[in-house]
């Protein structure tokens, strides 16, 4: 029968056999991967405060794992900290810190190797390589975790949160900064990824490829190398993010490269060097978004196909839309624009005339980027006045046809 642990450990800093086992500071080394090896199935191993710099702690077995405030892993620049090889692990409540950079392995503070249905919450991850690294797992899920680095550049860095070939993972109110990616997702399946702050990474805040049935959800991606990038994936559904001050020569809001049947609905887009880029994306919703503030606010290639820009707003931006061919596959309809400049004479809330998006100016600065030092001229006016009277290099048929006259989204 198992009976309940009252004793306090001291000395021997361990104590098995029991529902729970307690690790204290000043045992023999290895302490809390003994306490894990001689605990039994759905036992839980709570360990005290202080620092721990032991070997690699490996889990075979279903098991919660619970720091106590003040509990650190130190991998003192050389290892890994926790391999989970064992469904229904939870590890809670921890410090860990410095695993130190590897070359040749995947060196992480928390792994989790074919596993499923494994918890990773509220704990701090400092200066790590990885901070969490799924591989091969399902049911699992991120949550209410601080992964702070300070990777100076990416060849020494890995990523906040990385997944590989995993499905159904959930990844909500963490806080990732200083990684090469925040959020790294390759071959993974419906997930879901919500309410996190991704900053300040040298490379993206969301990276993902070949992710296919996966929602972001109410995440802010703030003065990354790039916002996020999406890339050969289908059915992506992104919603109620901010994309914030993601600036740079090659930085981006939100990059679509080669997407399918997919969402973008309701996300703030604001200060970014370019908002959204499109390239090879194909049945795209782009619904109820802000784009402020931004550089460009829209870039799309002539090869997307059906993609669709209805009823976002769009103001303050330096452009409002850009693209690389006179002939586009793309349609905007009641959009609100701040520089269009019609009437509404049936007070319909919805502009008598079209407004055609794509300046003049956009196109000379696309094949001449010092040119941009015009900008604020009046010769400038002057060229998209008269393109906008007498169209003849702007795209024909990118138009909005029923522009709105007043703001669609709510702040």
């Amino acid at each position: 029968m198992i009976g309940t642990l009252t004793a306090v450990l001291t000395v021997a800093a361990v104590q098995v056999g029991a529902a729970q086992a307690n690790v204290v500071p000043g045992g023999p080394q290895g302490a809390i991967a003994r306490a894990v090896a001689a605990a039994r199935p759905h036992d839980t191993v709570r360990v005290g405060p202080g620092v721990y710099a032991e070997p690699t702690v490996v889990i075979d077995r279903p098991l919660v794992l619970v720091g106590l405030p003040g509990a650190i892993l130190d991998g003192r620049g050389e290892r890994g900290l926790v391999r989970i090889e064992s469904d229904s692990v939870t590890v809670r409540g921890f410090t860990f810190r410095d695993t130190g950079v590897s070359f040749t392995e995947d060196r992480a503070a928390v792994h989790v190797e074919k596993a499923g249905f494994c918890h990773v919450a509220g704990n701090h991850f400092d200066d790590t390589f990885f901070g969490v690294y799924l591989a091969g797992a399902s049911d699992c899920t991120i949550r209410d975790n601080t992964f702070q680095a300070v990777a100076d550049r990416e060849t020494r860095a890995g990523n906040g949160i990385h997944l590989w070939y995993s499905v159904r993972v959930t990844i909500e109110d963490n806080v990732i900064r200083g990684h090469r990616d925040g959020i790294y997702f390759e071959f993974v399946e419906d997930s879901r990824v919500s309410d996190n702050v991704s900053e300040r990474n040298l490379r993206y805040g969301l990276h993902f490829m070949f992710s296919d049935g996966c929602t972001y959800v109410g995440n802010r991606f703030v003065e990354n190398g790039a916002g996020v990038a999406v890339m050969y994936t289908e059915r992506v559904v992104m919603e109620r993010n901010t994309f914030e001050r993601n600036r740079g020569t090659a930085a981006f809001g939100l990059l679509l490269k080669d997407i399918t049947d997919s969402r973008i609905e309701g996300n703030h887009f604001v200060g970014n060097s370019v908002a959204l880029h499109a390239e090879g994306v194909r049945r795209i919703e782009v619904t109820r978004n802000r784009f402020h503030d931004n550089g460009w606010a829209i870039q799309v290639m002539a090869n997307a196909e059906e993609a669709d820009f209805v009823g976002n707003d769009f103001a303050g931006n330096s452009f409002d839309v850009s693209t690389n061919s006179r002939r586009t596959a793309t349609t905007f309809t009641s959009n609100y624009w701040d520089r269009y400049r019609g009437y509404d004479l049936d007070r319909d809330g919805v502009g008598d005339v079209p407004f055609h998006p794509v300046r003049l100016f956009s196109l000379v600065v696309q094949r001449n980027p010092p040119a941009m030092v015009l900008m604020r001229s009046f010769l400038v006016t002057l060229l998209d006045l008269a393109e906008q009277l007498f169209p003849v290099l702007t795209p024909e048929n990118l138009v909005d046809p029923s522009p709105a006259m007043t703001s669609r989204v709510a702040p």
